[in-house]
């Protein structure tokens, strides 16, 4: 079902379930005000990059794919930003469904908002991603979602363990994140790859950094990953965007073995 007008806009926000009302004085983990103030003034942007990278409309159809979403389901989709695909989530739940995106960046979120104001099993929600303001006692959540996230996360791991807490055993946890390739035309794609890292971490002025940014996103993507193989049985473990984009997701309370 759809909505339109303003009226659908106001309500959408009051739809999102068991918000935990404790979640607004919890400290910020997902990552600094100069993030979340990088994000905001290139939101616009972003929208753009995210949405029309090649290859970027496929990835957030397999991980739509990845969760196993049945009609009626509910999904998060946390660090949600501009709203890309929380679209693809909400064709996999139907009208029964319910879809919360939750971003701790306002004026992402409000993006997100307008793009999926005319689809009535869609909700958006200020949070961190984190710390989800998401009341565990709440309604089953039958997927949570993260994509190009985790490289973000100070303790991705840990971040990993609260998701897959939140949906419990039986539920789906999807990650989907940029790394380096082995593809054939590596060496061009991975110099590309490391300009768009260094460009997109704040602040943006910086030319030299005390860290090596892509080796740092690397080891938080693997440190999530590999979480989520100890949490779960892997369901999927594929590359996408000519190897750039790993994408794993997993059923909770079924460890590989």
């Amino acid at each position: 079902m759809v909505r339109s007008g303003s009226e659908g806009h106001d309500r959408q926000t009051e739809r999102v379930p068991a918000v935990d009302p404790s979640a607004r004085s919890r400290p910020t983990t997902t990552g600094s005000h100069a993030t979340t103030k990088f994000y905001g003034r290139w939101a616009r942007l972003y929208d753009l990059l995210a949405t029309w990278l090649p290859g970027v409309r496929d990835v957030r159809r397999s991980v739509a794919a990845a969760c196993g979403l049945s009609a009626g389901d509910t999904v998060v989709e946390l660090g949600c930003g501009t709203g890309s695909n929380l679209d693809y989530l909400s064709e996999r739940v139907g009208d029964e469904g319910r879809v919360i995106g939750v971003d701790i960046t306002p004026e992402v979120l409000a993006l997100a908002a307008d793009r999926t104001r005319d689809l009535e099993n869609v909700s958006v929600v200020h949070g961190d991603a984190a710390q989800p303001p998401l009341d565990a006692a709440g309604p089953d959540i039958d997927a949570v979602v993260a994509t190009f996230l985790v490289g973000m996360l100070p303790d991705p791991a840990a971040a990993v363990s609260t998701w897959c807490d939140l949906v419990g055993p039986g539920g789906r946890v999807v990650l989907a994140n940029a790394t380096t390739t082995d593809h054939w035309s590596g060496p061009v794609l991975n110099r590309a790859f490391r300009g768009f890292v260094v460009g997109s971490t704040p602040p943006t002025t910086q030319l030299r950094y005390d860290v090596d940014l892509v080796a740092q996103l690397e080891t938080r993507v693997a440190a999530a990953h590999e979480r989520l193989h100890d949490e779960s049985r892997a369901t999927v473990d594929s590359r996408h965007a000519m190897g750039l984009v790993r994408l794993t997701g997993g059923i909770v309370g079924e460890p590989d073995g």
